[in-house]
Protein backbone atom coordinates (compact mmCIF):
# COMPACT_ATOMS: atom_id res chain seq x y z
CA UNK A 1 0.00 0.00 0.00
CA UNK A 2 0.86 3.88 -0.22
CA UNK A 3 0.12 6.79 1.68
CA UNK A 4 -3.48 6.97 1.62
CA UNK A 5 -5.48 3.49 1.46
CA UNK A 6 -8.78 3.06 0.01
CA UNK A 7 -11.53 1.13 0.89
CA UNK A 8 -11.77 -0.36 -2.09
CA UNK A 9 -7.86 -1.28 -2.04
CA UNK A 10 -8.28 -2.40 1.65
CA UNK A 11 -11.24 -5.18 0.06
CA UNK A 12 -8.81 -6.55 -2.60
CA UNK A 13 -6.06 -6.73 0.05
CA UNK A 14 -8.62 -8.68 2.04
CA UNK A 15 -9.94 -10.77 -0.74
CA UNK A 16 -6.34 -11.51 -1.44
CA UNK A 17 -5.25 -13.05 1.77
CA UNK A 18 -8.76 -14.80 2.36
CA UNK A 19 -11.11 -16.66 0.33
CA UNK A 20 -13.99 -14.79 0.25
CA UNK A 21 -15.42 -12.70 -2.36
CA UNK A 22 -15.20 -8.72 -2.89
CA UNK A 23 -18.14 -7.96 -2.77
CA UNK A 24 -19.07 -10.02 0.38
CA UNK A 25 -15.70 -8.48 1.96
CA UNK A 26 -17.57 -5.02 1.09
CA UNK A 27 -20.87 -6.01 2.95
CA UNK A 28 -19.32 -7.00 5.99
CA UNK A 29 -17.09 -4.02 6.13
CA UNK A 30 -20.23 -1.64 5.45
CA UNK A 31 -21.99 -3.66 8.18
CA UNK A 32 -19.02 -3.30 10.81
CA UNK A 33 -19.10 0.11 10.15
CA UNK A 34 -22.64 0.25 10.52
CA UNK A 35 -22.53 -1.33 13.88
CA UNK A 36 -19.82 0.88 15.24
CA UNK A 37 -21.33 3.86 14.15
CA UNK A 38 -25.04 3.05 15.59
CA UNK A 39 -23.08 1.99 19.13
CA UNK A 40 -21.19 5.08 19.18
CA UNK A 41 -24.34 6.94 18.82
CA UNK A 42 -26.31 5.12 21.37
CA UNK A 43 -23.24 5.86 23.92
CA UNK A 44 -21.19 2.76 23.73
CA UNK A 45 -17.75 2.93 23.69
CA UNK A 46 -16.21 0.05 21.51
CA UNK A 47 -12.77 -1.43 22.34
CA UNK A 48 -10.87 -3.65 19.38
CA UNK A 49 -8.04 -5.20 21.65
CA UNK A 50 -4.97 -4.74 20.17
CA UNK A 51 -6.00 -2.06 17.52
CA UNK A 52 -7.75 0.96 19.88
CA UNK A 53 -10.54 2.37 21.12
CA UNK A 54 -13.55 4.46 20.03
CA UNK A 55 -15.96 5.93 21.70
CA UNK A 56 -17.93 9.97 21.32
CA UNK A 57 -16.31 12.45 23.72
CA UNK A 58 -18.05 15.82 24.92
CA UNK A 59 -16.50 18.81 23.25
CA UNK A 60 -16.93 22.11 25.23
CA UNK A 61 -18.60 24.75 22.85
CA UNK A 62 -16.64 28.27 22.58
CA UNK A 63 -18.26 31.81 21.85
CA UNK A 64 -15.32 33.75 20.66
CA UNK A 65 -14.35 30.90 17.78
CA UNK A 66 -13.41 32.00 14.28
CA UNK A 67 -13.85 30.22 11.08
CA UNK A 68 -10.73 29.97 9.70
CA UNK A 69 -11.79 30.12 5.97
CA UNK A 70 -13.29 33.43 6.25
CA UNK A 71 -12.07 34.82 9.92
CA UNK A 72 -15.30 35.59 10.86
CA UNK A 73 -15.96 35.10 14.70
CA UNK A 74 -18.70 32.10 15.07
CA UNK A 75 -20.16 30.86 18.10
CA UNK A 76 -19.94 27.10 18.51
CA UNK A 77 -22.02 25.00 21.03
CA UNK A 78 -21.65 22.32 22.49
CA UNK A 79 -21.06 18.99 20.52
CA UNK A 80 -19.75 15.38 20.10
CA UNK A 81 -16.50 14.61 18.65
CA UNK A 82 -15.16 10.70 17.89
CA UNK A 83 -12.72 10.09 19.75
CA UNK A 84 -9.89 7.26 18.94
CA UNK A 85 -7.02 6.28 21.32
CA UNK A 86 -4.64 3.86 20.07
CA UNK A 87 -3.90 0.30 21.77
CA UNK A 88 -0.54 -0.46 22.87
CA UNK A 89 0.23 -2.72 20.05
CA UNK A 90 -0.77 -0.30 17.40
CA UNK A 91 0.95 2.49 19.65
CA UNK A 92 4.40 0.29 19.67
CA UNK A 93 4.46 -0.06 15.23
CA UNK A 94 3.31 3.34 15.42
CA UNK A 95 6.85 4.79 17.05
CA UNK A 96 8.49 2.97 14.43
CA UNK A 97 6.92 4.18 11.35
CA UNK A 98 8.90 7.56 10.66
CA UNK A 99 12.26 5.76 10.80
CA UNK A 100 11.22 2.17 9.00
CA UNK A 101 8.81 0.53 6.45
CA UNK A 102 6.28 -0.93 8.90
CA UNK A 103 5.34 -4.86 7.92
CA UNK A 104 2.80 -5.62 6.07
CA UNK A 105 -0.53 -6.61 7.45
Amino acid sequence: MHDKATKAELIELLASKTELKQKDIHKLIDDLWAVISKSLIEGDTIELRGFGTFEIKRRKGRINARNPKTGEKVSVEDHGVVFFRPGRELKRKARKVINEKPSSV
